[in-house]
C-alpha cells in the first residue's frame, strides 16, 4: 500500500473504570501498509476455503451449518434484488435483507464454486450500489448496507471485473464511509448504535484500504477509540442494559468488528479484553428461560432465544462449550428442517467463527446468574431441563436506552410454560407513523403513554395510577443463589417512602415475589399485577388457578390475606396507537395503605410439579 501521511482527526477516548483505549490514525496507517493487496481478506482470507471444507467434513455441527447455509442460498436464488423503499424513516429492513443475501450467497459460492450463487450476488450488489444513498439520517441502515457491500466486494473480488469493483468500491466510500464523517453522533453513544455503526464502518474501511488509505485509517482509528464507550455498558459482569434482543444485535456487530480487525490487521487492539465483554455470553445463556422465551424486558420481543451466531464465537474464544447449550440444538433443528430458512442474517459467519462443537450440548453448572451495571438483572432456575422452574427479575431505570417503566418486573417459567410474562416491544414505525415521539424519555413524554411501555402493563407495583420515575435507579442489594432483592425506592420517589422487591426460587420449585414498602405521609392505593397468557380462574380471595399448555399453576397471595383478586384487561388497548394484546390479561389486586404505614405483599406462584410445603415468610432483610 502507498505511504500514508499523518492524519489529524478527533480521537474519542472511553473513560471508564478500566484503562482507556486510544490509538492514532498513523498507527493504523502503518499497519495497513503491511497488509497484502489481495482479496478476500475479511474473516475468511483467500485460500481459506479448503481448510474450512476440511473442517466441515470432520465436524457434524459445521456440516449442519453448511446444509442450512446452502439451503438459504438456494432460496435466495428465486428472489429479486432489494429496492430502495423506506419503511417510515428506515431503510433498515432492506439493508438487513441485503446483508443476509450477500453473506449466504457469498459463502455458498466460496464453498461450492457454483456460479449461480455468484451471479445472484452480483445482481443484489449491483442494485444496492446504485441506490441514491443508503439513508444516512438513520445510520444503522448505512452500517448494515456497508457491511453487506464490503463483504461482497472482498469475498468475491477475484470474480469481479474492473467495472464491478469500481462500482462497489465507490458505493462503499461515497454512500458508507464518507457520510459517517458527517452523521457521526453514534460515535458518542453508549448503546447498540455505536457497536453496529463502528462495526460496519470498520468492515467497509478494511475492504477498500488499499485504494482509500487515508480515509480507511481515519475510520478504523475512530472505531477503535469510540466503540469502548458502548462496550463499557457490559461492565462489570456482562449484563446488557438494552436486553437480550439488543445484546444479539450490538454484540454481534461488536464481534464482527473484532474479527474483521483480527483477520486483516492481526490484532483487535485489546477490545476483546474489555471488562464484562466475554462474560456477557453467560448473560445471554441465562436470560432465556426453560420455556425458550427471553426475559424480554425493555424493547425486547417475546420470541425465544435465537440461534445467535456470536455465541459460537464466544464458546470458541473462551473454550467453554456449555455456552452452546441452547444454540447447538437450534442449529440441529435448522439443519434438519427442510425448507426452513436461516434465522439470522449473520448466520454464515458462524461457520468461520466456530471451533469444533461437542456432539452433545454440555450442560451448564450454574443455576443462578446476577449482573450489575446500568440495568442489573438476576436469573434463577432449578435446572437446565425444559420443565425447570425459572424466575428473572430486573432493576435499573426507565431512563435507559430502550427501557420501559418495568423496574422490578419479573418473569416466571415452570413445567415448560411461561406463566408470568411481558408484552415486549411494539413496532417503532407503528408508533412513529402516528405521531408518537417515541424517543423522548421525559417524565410526561409520549413514550410512557404507549401501553406496552408504561407502568400499568408490567409486573410491578403501581401507586395511585402513577408512572414510575424516569430518573430513578434501582440497584440489586442482595444477590444469592436463588434469591434477589432490589431497592426500588428511587423509581417510586414521591409515591412511596421506601420500597424493596425480592424474587426467590423456593426449594420445591415455586417462586415467591415479596414487596416491602412504606407509604408516604398520606394514604395511597397500590396495585400489584402480573401479566400472563394463561387462562385464569379466581377461586377465592387471594387464590387463583392458571392453566396453559395442559399445565396448571396455583397463584396464592400469602400477604395480605384478604386480597381480592381481579383480572385487568389488556385488550383492546386503551388508545388507537397501541397494538393489540390479544390473549393476555393482568392478574392482580389493589390495596389501600394508610399514611406512613409499612406494608408487605407476598405472592407465591406454585407450579403443578412443585413439591414440599411452602417456606415460611421472613422479612427481606433475612433473605
Amino acid at each position: 500500500m502507498p505511504s500514508i501521511p499523518w492524519l489529524k482527526v478527533v480521537l474519542f477516548t472511553a473513560t471508564t473504570a478500566s484503562a482507556a483505549v486510544a490509538i492514532e490514525p498513523a498507527e493504523i496507517a502503518r499497519r495497513l501498509q503491511a497488509v497484502p493487496v489481495t482479496h478476500p481478506r475479511l474473516f475468511l482470507p483467500a485460500g481459506g476455503e479448503e481448510a474450512l471444507r476440511s473442517r466441515i467434513m470432520a465436524d457434524p455441527a459445521l456440516a449442519m451449518a453448511r446444509t442450512a447455509l446452502v439451503r438459504e442460498a438456494d432460496r435466495v436464488l428465486a428472489t429479486v434484488p432489494v429496492e430502495r423503499v423506506l419503511a417510515g424513516r428506515r431503510l433498515l429492513d432492506k439493508s438487513r435483507t441485503c446483508l443476509s443475501r450477500v453473506l449466504h450467497l457469498g459463502l455458498a459460492w466460496r464453498l461450492t464454486t457454483d456460479r449461480k450463487y455468484l451471479e445472484r450476488a452480483r445482481a443484489e450488489l449491483t442494485a444496492v450500489a446504485q441506490f441514491s444513498d443508503w439513508n444516512p439520517r438513520h445510520f444503522l441502515d448505512v452500517a448494515e448496507m456497508t457491511t453487506a457491500v464490503a463483504i461482497g466486494y472482498d469475498w468475491l473480488y477475484p470474480e469481479w471485473d474492473d467495472a464491478m469493483r469500481n462500482l462497489l468500491r465507490t458505493a462503499i466510500v461515497e454512500k458508507g464511509l464518507k457520510p459517517s464523517l458527517e452523521f457521526d453522533a453514534w460515535t458518542r453513544k453508549t448503546n447498540n448504535w455505536n457497536q453496529v455503526c463502528n462495526g460496519g464502518m470498520t468492515v467497509g474501511a478494511l475492504a477498500v484500504a488499499e485504494s482509500e488509505p487515508e480515509l480507511a485509517a481515519r475510520i478504523i482509528a475512530r472505531a477503535i477509540n469510540t466503540v469502548p464507550i458502548s462496550m463499557a455498558e457490559y461492565e462489570p459482569d456482562g449484563a446488557y442494559p438494552e436486553g437480550p434482543g439488543y445484546w444479539n444485535y450490538g454484540t454481534t456487530f461488536n464481534v464482527i468488528m473484532i474479527t474483521a480487525l483480527q483477520s486483516v490487521l492481526d490484532t483487535d487492539f485489546g477490545l476483546i479484553e474489555r471488562p464484562g465483554f466475554l462474560a456477557s455470553a453467560d448473560y445471554f445463556l441465562h436470560v432465556a428461560g426453560p420455556s425458550g422465551y427471553y426475559f424480554n424486558y425493555s424493547d425486547c420481543g417475546r420470541a425465544g432465544q435465537s440461534l445467535a451466531p456470536a455465541m459460537f464465537w464466544f464458546a470458541s474464544q473462551r473454550r467453554d462449550p456449555y455456552l452452546l447449550w441452547r444454540v447447538l440444538p437450534k442449529l440441529r433443528e435448522l439443519a434438519g428442517a427442510e425448507g426452513r430458512t436461516s434465522p439470522d442474517r449473520t448466520f454464515p459467519l458462524m461457520l468461520v467463527w466456530m471451533s469444533s462443537a461437542p456432539v452433545k450440548p454440555v450442560k451448564p453448572s450454574a443455576l443462578s446468574w446476577t449482573g450489575r451495571g446500568h440495568t442489573p438483572v438476576a436469573l434463577h432456575r432449578s435446572g437446565w431441563d425444559a420443565a425447570a422452574s425459572f424466575v428473572g427479575i430486573k432493576g435499573g431505570s426507565p431512563s435507559g436506552n430502550h427501557a420501559h417503566m418495568d423496574v422490578g418486573t419479573f418473569v416466571m417459567d415452570a413445567d415448560g410454560v411461561r406463566w408470568a410474562d411481558d408484552l415486549g416491544s411494539q413496532s417503532y414505525n407503528s408508533l412513529e407513523s402516528k405521531g408518537i415521539n417515541l424517543w423522548d424519555r421525559a417524565q410526561e413524554s409520549d413514550r410512557w403513554k404507549v401501553f406496552r411501555l408504561g407502568t400499568s402493563a408490567h409486573n410491578v407495583l403501581m401507586v395511585d395510577g402513577q408512572q414510575q420515575r424516569v430518573d430513578g435507579m434501582a440497584p440489586i442489594v442482595l444477590a444469592k443463589k436463588g434469591r434477589t432483592v432490589i431497592d426500588t425506592s428511587a423509581v417510586y420517589r414521591g409515591q412511596l417512602a421506601d420500597a424493596r422487591r425480592g424474587a426467590g426460587l423456593q426449594p420445591g420449585g415455586s417462586v415467591r415475589v415479596q414487596d416491602e414498602f412504606t407509604a408516604p405521609g398520606h394514604p395511597i392505593s397500590v396495585r400489584w399485577a402480573m401479566l400472563t397468557f394463561a387462562e385464569v380462574k379466581v377461586d377465592e380471595p387471594g387464590r387463583a388457578t392458571l392453566r396453559q399448555g395442559g399445565k396448571r399453576l396455583s397463584f396464592r397471595v400469602l400477604e395480605p390475606s384478604d386480597a381480592q383478586l381481579r383480572i385487568y384487561p389488556t385488550d383492546p388497548p386503551p388508545a388507537a396507537t397501541d397494538a393489540s394484546n390479544e390473549g393476555t390479561r393482568l392478574l392482580g389486586f389493589e390495596i389501600a395503605v394508610p399514611g406512613s404505614h409499612a406494608q408487605r405483599i407476598v405472592v407465591e406462584l406454585v407450579p403443578q410439579s412443585a413439591s414440599g410445603r411452602l417456606e415460611p415468610v421472613v422479612p427481606l432483610a433475612e433473605w
